[in-house]
């Protein structure tokens, strides 16, 4: 592999030990269970001043990026990853896209940025990505790792807590813990969490952040503790699924509406996460949808488009529902309410 960046004096995790950090360049990492809230924290340190320059790097777990779309306003350089999460594709991507960032910066077709935030899928083991600037000295010699930031779910947390060994992982090595959504959850329920996370993790800071709000500070101040050394690699769980529904003339919303209500009532606590950009008819700019386990997010119509592409995308990650079912869901109402 092309040693673009060669450096002996990286640290297991990215960073000098004993002397200055120099001009390397600062990494967050980003991770979350799905539909933790991570793209709506990302977009608001992006938006803050303390955000400016920074260039994002997001990966997903499907096969159509919404994420990178919904960020791609507030960042002055952003990456999307391949299909797949970045526990189980090769790290080459992510190595290959740290190192054409910087390429592309030195040649200029891109604004400069100081900072990088690398956002990971729902589903992705951080111990890879931090594996990888261990082992590889010429991204240690580029890039530090200031922060690994896990967003946690008030209303779901403790359930994929119990459930899903990622979940309980993303907590684990994390330097700081941002609890969001708690607007959403029983005061009861925040402080049960709350205490699982001091217990999973007592290391790690634990923040609330309500619709994205926290201090910009919190996601890029170097972490002072030491991480976990549980590194074993993650496994999915068996029968999780995802697939994308596109449609490319407007849709109508009531007969969406529906068919994700009928899903919900029958299949919420399967549906992982759902997420989209939605051309309605009558709408000037597309309709963000997101919907966790039973919990329905409320549509948000943006101004513009991030793209001219004007297809409506809902990416789909579910356990044990298969594609053609819900296909089939969305085709039986849609046919009814034409009739």
């Amino acid at each position: 592999m092309l040693d673009l960046f060669p450096s002996r004096e990286a640290s297991p995790f990215g960073r000098k030990v004993k002397r200055e950090r120099g001009a390397r360049i600062p990494v967050t990492v980003v991770t979350g269970f799905l539909g933790a809230g991570k793209t709506t924290l990302i977009r608001r340190f992006l938006g803050s001043p303390e955000g400016a320059g920074t260039a994002v790097i997001v990966n997903e777990f499907g096969a159509v990026g919404i994420d990178d779309a919904l960020l791609r306003e507030a960042a002055e350089e952003t990456v999307l990853l391949g299909n797949g999460c970045i526990c189980c594709i090769t790290r080459t991507d992510l190595q290959i896209a740290l190192r054409r960032l910087v390429f592309d910066r030195e040649r200029g077709t891109v604004p400069r940025f100081g900072r990088i935030v690398i956002e990971t899928s729902g589903l992705a083991d951080p111990a890879p990505i931090l594996q990888t600037f261990s082992t590889d000295r010429a991204l240690g010699g580029e890039f530090h790792i200031d922060v690994v930031l896990a967003v946690v779910d008030a209303v779901n947390g403790e359930a994929e807590l119990d459930s899903a060994a990622e979940a309980r992982k993303q907590v684990i090595l994390a330097d700081r813990l941002v609890i969001a959504k708690t607007d959403l959850a029983t005061p009861a329920a925040v402080a049960r969490l709350t205490e699982r996370l001091q217990h999973l993790n007592p290391r790690a800071a634990i923040d609330i952040a309500v619709a994205g709000a926290l201090d910009p500070n919190r996601i890029i101040e170097p972490s002072t503790g030491e991480r976990s050394g549980f590194l074993a690699e993650a496994e999915h769980g068996d029968g999780v699924l995802s697939f994308v529904i596109a449609q490319e003339p407007p849709l109508e919303w009531p007969a969406f509406s529906r068919a994700m209500e009928t899903l919900l009532a029958l299949r919420g606590a399967d549906l992982l996460r759902v997420k989209g950009l939605l051309n309605v008819a009558g709408c000037r700019g597309p309709v963000v949808v997101q919907y966790v386990q039973h919990l329905a997010h409320p549509p948000v119509e943006l101004q513009t488009w991030p793209d001219a592409d004007r297809t409506s995308r809902v990416v789909f990650i579910t356990r044990n529902i298969a594609e053609r079912d819900v296909r089939n869901l969305f085709a039986a109402v849609q046919a009814l309410a034409k009739a």
